[in-house]
């Protein structure tokens, strides 16, 4: 059993897969899912896990070289983004629906228990070299 970092088995083997250039979806509990995508769902109640919470994780296990979210976080919810411009390289923001259709590629979604709007992020993975 793994002593520290991501224990969801499900979420540890879909990052342990990830590759360079490859999207992760981090999303609410709003954000529309393709049928077929990998997802693995974290939501438990109403902002549980947080947001927050899921990209800290997240940003402990990978490698992030862009990020891009939906340009209506920094109105609708400017704590969101916040933490989006304190923890990721520069992200690249577009409309929501945007984001969606971006989102629809993901090799990975992981869907938290965020109620507030726009808690949603594509992570662009790089390498750690």
């Amino acid at each position: 059993m793994k002593r520290g970092g991501i224990l969801n088995a499900a979420l540890a083997g879909a990052l342990a897969r990830l590759g360079h250039t490859d999207r992760v979806l981090v999303c609410d509990s709003g954000m529309p899912l393709r049928r077929g995508a990998e997802v693995v769902d974290l939501a438990f109640l109403p902002g549980i896990p947080a947001f927050e919470t899921v990209l800290a994780g997240l940003l402990s296990e990978i490698v992030v070289e862009g990020a891009t979210a939906a340009e209506e976080v920094r109105e609708a919810n400017p704590a969101c983004d916040a933490l989006l411009r304190a923890r990721l390289p520069g992200p690249a923001y577009v409309p929501h629906e945007r984001l969606k259709e971006l989102g629809r590629a993901a090799e990975l979604v992981v869907r938290t228990g965020e109620a507030r709007p726009y808690a949603n992020v594509i992570l662009h993975c790089g390498v750690p070299f």
